[in-house]
């Protein structure tokens, strides 16, 4: 039989996981979209696991808001492709221990670059932290998971975290409606309810 009241628990634990990242839209928040409309490059995501799922629905969303952005696999930057980041480019490396080793390999490097590097993770003391320009805490006090072990609420607060920082840096660029009508969303959306491109700020 189905057990519906863990299945509500698991809601319950994932909302309380994405309500308590609202005080934490504080000065380092402003740090960090602050950094990324500086950048006059592109924002590289880097992350391992359900971090790396994370990392490329970041970079679609930039991508669709104005901020050149893409994401390259911890493992493959240690074999090479590292050299795709430029001194003009930022680094959003995201882990929830801070602690993965791909990730951490690449570390010294991005330093030694320059580049700024900010961090988000559930541990704001891990060796990702330490490197980073700028931490935003995603920790979270327990799991959905039964056992306190699956990946559910902390990577629920890892995602949930992309989305009032792609929308301050969409306002801040000031032209989300133009740039996503070059990639083709607000065009296509307003073109089949029969609207003008620049009418339609909120389509996409």
């Amino acid at each position: 039989m189905i057990d519906l009241a863990l299945a509500r628990k698991v809601l319950e634990t994932e909302a309380a996981a994405i309500q308590a990242l609202v005080p934490r839209i504080d000065d380092r928040f402003a740090r960090a979209v602050d950094l990324l409309l500086q950048c006059r490059g592109r924002v590289i995501l880097s992350g391992m696991g359900k971090s790396g799922i994370i990392c490329r629905k970041i970079a679609a969303t930039l991508a669709s808001t104005g901020t050149p952005a893409f994401f390259v696999h911890p493992a493959e930057a240690s074999h090479g492709d590292l050299g795709m980041v430029t001194a003009d480019d930022l680094v959003l490396g995201l882990s929830n221990s801070g602690e993965s080793d791909e990730l951490s390999a690449l570390l010294p490097t991005i330093k030694r670059q320059g580049v700024p590097l900010v961090a988000i993770t559930g541990n704001p003391q891990s060796t990702l932290a330490q490197y980073a320009s700028c931490v935003l805490d995603s920790g979270v006090e327990k799991e959905a998971c039964p056992l306190n072990l699956a990946p559910t609420a902390s990577t629920t607060a890892l995602q949930r975290h992309r989305r009032p920082r792609c929308g301050a840096i969409g306002v801040g660029r000031g032209h989300c409606a133009d740039a996503a009508s070059r990639a083709g969303q607000v065009g296509n959306a307003c073109a089949r309810q029969g609207h003008q491109p620049d009418l339609c700020v909120g389509a996409a």
